[in-house]
């Protein structure tokens, strides 16, 4: 069986409800971060999950709210025998070492060794044992990618967008998905109202119509903006116009069976 947490659901704001966003993936072995704000290992903890399980982390870009609690996992890491492997674009993995050594995190004294692994859009890489990936440019960030793992139980598809604009391409590689976990900055009004949103995030609306068009199974929209003060039941609404498979909205510590 496999699992996604939802450990945080909002923005870079974070709010008393949403934290930034972050999911941990249970497959199989595999016990796998997805993202890394602050305060990780106390949720992971309120997941129910073990700290020490957790071996990967992907990171989507390097926006701060997607990579600030790095240091601080690492540090919390110092006395557990291990390795925390850290996957991400070529700029990505670049950016959270120099972030670790600023802290002196690799030094020998901590006994979690970091390995960093460099993710080529378009190739598939084994993770571990019944679990691939392949990630996914979106033109969010210079370093950003969406993470597509394929789970052999089942197999299951589970996609994973990190933050991003409306990308057609994304959606035609989330065709069919099992899950795909969406960046759903809030409802469209927004977006007219503030067009620059539109070059980093992805409408309610459109977030609707093309996972309809995709013929997603499960969608779950996360990073909602915070600083727009929207209902949630407003992009629900919007999403339900343009999509009528299962919706997901997900608060903070959920849990969602993969289908």
């Amino acid at each position: 069986m496999s699992e996604i947490v939802f450990l945080g659901t909002g923005g870079a704001l974070a709010t008393r409800d949403r934290d930034n966003t972050a999911f941990l993936l249970r497959a199989g072995a595999t016990a796998a971060l997805i993202d890394c704000p602050g305060a990780v290992v106390q949720k992971v903890l309120r997941a129910g999950a073990r700290p020490e399980d957790v071996t990967d982390l992907f990171v989507t870009h390097v926006h701060p709210d997607h990579v600030y609690g790095l240091p601080s996992l690492v540090h919390g890491f110092m006395l557990r025998d291990g390795v925390l492997r850290v996957f991400g674009s070529a700029e990505t993995v670049e950016f959270c070492a120099r972030l670790l050594d600023l802290f002196g995190l690799r030094r020998s004294k901590y006994r979690t060794r970091v390995e960093f692994t460099a993710l080529v859009p378009g190739e598939p890489a084994g993770v571990s044992k019944g679990v691939e990936i392949t990630a996914h440019r979106v033109p969010h960030h210079a370093s950003s990618l969406a993470f597509e793992f394929r789970l052999s139980d089942g197999p299951r598809k589970v996609v994973f967008s990190g933050d991003t604009p409306l990308d057609p391409g994304l959606f035609e590689r989330s065709r069919e998905a099992d899950v795909l976990c969406h960046d759903c900055g809030g409802p469209a009004r927004f977006f007219a109202e503030y067009p620059a949103l539109a070059s980093r995030h992805t409408s309610a609306k459109d977030l609707g119509v093309w996972s309809g068009r995709a013929a997603v199974r499960t969608l779950v929209p996360c990073h909602f903006l915070a600083e727009l003060g929207f209902p949630p039941a407003e992009a629900e609404a919007e999403i339900r116009a343009g999509y009528s498979g299962r919706l997901v909205l997900a608060a903070d510590l959920d849990g969602l069976t993969v289908p």
